[in-house]
């Protein structure tokens, strides 16, 4: 992640800067799978970046599911990656549901009808969602 700090002048070895003027751009890893709490009540939806185009959004259930009678329908396109746990999403007018696993992926195009039906209820399933148009 970077951000202007205006203080930084002495630099660790794995953070660089660029001048900018009287500020400076301080640039240090972040992870996306630190900074849960142990349990969730509700599922945790953390905005990584926000640009013209796109959202990366780190989403964090811990065994929920979206309610039998709502239906994401989006305005926008959205790719999912699931990092941690397992899921089972259903599509509006398709039978079976999709098993996802650590390292699966799907595209999902605006407007398609879309449900989360199971998430591990034993510990947190961690995706990260870009919604783009």
């Amino acid at each position: 992640m970077c951000v202007h700090d205006a203080t930084a002048r002495r630099l660790s070895p794995r953070t660089e800067a660029q001048d900018v003027g009287a500020a400076y751009i301080v640039c240090a890893p972040l992870n996306i799978f630190a900074g849960l709490p142990p349990r969730l009540p509700e599922q945790v939806i953390d905005t990584l970046l926000d640009a013209d185009h796109l959202r990366i959004e780190r989403i964090a259930p811990y065994g929920h599911a979206s309610p039998r009678d709502l239906w994401y329908d989006q305005p926008e396109h959205e790719w999912v990656v699931l990092l941690k746990g397992a899921a089972r999403l259903r599509f509006a007018g398709q039978d079976q549901p999709v098993e996802l696993k650590p390292g699966d992926f799907v595209n999902i195009p605006v407007h398609r009808r879309h449900q989360v039906e199971w998430t591990t209820p034993d510990e947190p399933t961690i995706w990260l969602a870009m919604h783009y148009r």
